[in-house]
């Protein structure tokens, strides 16, 4: 999440550069830098859960999945974001370490200091990515996952899964899972 400004603009290299040396995690938005908050128990527990399960999904598929510490760059408004999980399957991807230019899935898990980012500004920089099928958002509050598809005109469509399913979908990786693994040891907040 977006915490505090640094008073200097960088390029996307003098970013890149930075951040492999920083001992914290930081955003880049148009050639200004953002630290990062640190994350609370489900926060982290959900995001966890979620790739964790995803991985063994995609094992031997050429998909990949990146949780927290890899980046997702959005070259067309000069911003790298962290997602909370991100999953490609694109091969030119593999070209670049440090951060992701064409995922297909992009996971958000959201509190307090980062809803109204993640639903809003966020989303529509992620929107972009010609490449991203799907946007996920997860509460930590409740049981509850909004799953927002791209469809074939290009608009995005809002799932939502809640206890009621039991279970939810990621048609971008042609994966179904339950709501109880991905809460699974979540206390809610």
């Amino acid at each position: 999440m977006i915490a505090s400004p640094q008073p200097s603009y960088f390029t996307p290299e003098e970013y890149l550069e930075m951040e492999e040396k920083s001992p914290i995690k930081h955003e880049y938005i148009d050639g200004q830098i953002y630290a990062m908050a640190g994350a609370s128990d489900s926060h982290v527990t959900i995001a966890l859960n979620l790739a964790a399960i995803l991985r063994t999904h995609v094992r031997g598929s050429g998909c990949r999945v990146y949780i927290a510490d890899m980046k997702a760059r959005i070259e067309s408004l000069n911003r790298f974001y962290y997602p909370d999980v991100m999953v490609t399957c694109d091969e030119r991807d593999k070209q670049t370490p440090n951060h992701k230019r064409f995922p297909c899935l992009i996971v958000e898990v959201l509190s307090d200091s980062t809803e109204a980012f993640d639903r809003g500004d966020k989303f529509v920089d992620y929107q972009q990515l010609e490449s991203l099928q799907e946007y996920v958002l997860i509460n930590t509050k409740r049981q509850r996952v909004e799953c927002f598809r791209r469809n074939n005109e290009g608009l995005w469509v809002l799932q939502f899964y809640t206890p009621e399913q039991q279970i939810f979908q990621l048609k971008s990786v042609n994966f179904e899972g339950t709501l109880a693994a991905l809460y699974e040891d979540v206390t809610f907040e």
